[in-house]
């Protein structure tokens, strides 16, 4: 049993959660998800079963897609409607000045993640420093926002579409934006919408799962069919099935390598010779 399921994580649970929610529906301990959601947020959770779960770096470093909530007017120490609040009393800036200030997040820049995040601080999650009342100075890290738009604005709550890269978090565009108006704001909502190819209209939910069974599982074909592929000569066929590193004529880079028929898994090529880094076969 080796796929990809579109999982719709509904408010309220864990990432963690749905995870258990797949083992327990499927019969298998081998899933994992790719990429965690706060249990406030509802939407797109890609998780992998079987040999599938080996594509976490690949799933990862994909761009995604939010709808979020940002509400103006005081902050928390989380940056979120769930955390203890730390500013209040702030100015609720009008409808022009929001716009022109999501335009200016626009591109790449250094982004400063919340402190209540996963990001590993010696070996330690900044989010349990945190709750310990330990402040760290979190390092900044290069984001891309690729747009960001106001779906709709009723003062003071702003929704907000935002496709981002990997490792963006959406509570600090929140944080930044509320800032550069001279104000604050807190995410009071989020949604995942996309995550590379994966939609949230194609989602399933934990109850559509349990009716659906393993006829839920995106084949490993279908969900790296936005890579290029390469078909090696079957001649190769033996020293690939022994992870002989070899020349297959792959071109360079990263491609979906198969021999007489069969996906084998990622593949990088470099300097003419080819390795599969993430066997799937």
């Amino acid at each position: 049993m080796n796929g990809i399921i579109n999982l719709y994580k509904a408010k309220g649970v864990t990432s963690h959660d749905c995870v258990n929610a797949v083992r327990r529906i499927l019969g298998t301990r081998a899933v994992g998800h790719f990429g965690t959601l706060d249990p406030q947020g509802e939407g797109v959770l890609l998780i992998g079963v079987g040999k599938c779960t080996r594509l976490f770096d690949f799933f990862l470093s994909k761009d995604k897609v939010y709808e979020a909530e940002f509400t103006f007017g005081y902050e928390t120490d989380t940056l979120d409607g769930e955390g203890a609040v730390t500013v209040s009393g702030g100015a609720v800036p009008d409808g022009e000045a929001v716009v022109k200030a999501l335009s200016r997040i626009r591109g790449d820049f250094d982004q400063i993640p919340p402190q209540y995040s996963a990001k590993s601080v010696g070996g330690v999650r900044a989010y349990a420093l945190a709750r310990k009342g330990i402040d760290v100075a979190l390092p900044p890290k290069k984001v891309t926002v690729y747009s960001a738009e106001a779906l709709n604005y009723e003062p003071p709550a702003l929704r907000v579409r935002i496709h981002c890269s990997a490792g963006t978090y959406i509570r600090s565009i929140c944080r930044d934006t509320a800032h550069s108006l001279g104000t604050v704001a807190v995410m009071t909502a989020i949604k995942r919408v996309r995550c590379g190819a994966f939609a949230v209209e194609d989602a399933v939910t934990v109850g559509k799962l349990e009716r659906l069974g393993e006829a839920a599982l995106v084949p490993p074909e279908t969900a790296l069919a936005d890579r290029p592929r390469f078909d090696a000569d079957e001649s190769f066929f033996k020293k690939l099935v022994n992870g002989v590193r070899t020349d297959v004529g792959a071109p360079e880079g990263t491609s979906v390598l198969y021999c007489r028929g069969e996906l084998f898994g990622l593949a990088s090529t470099e300097g003419g010779i080819t390795r599969i880094k993430t066997l799937l076969r």
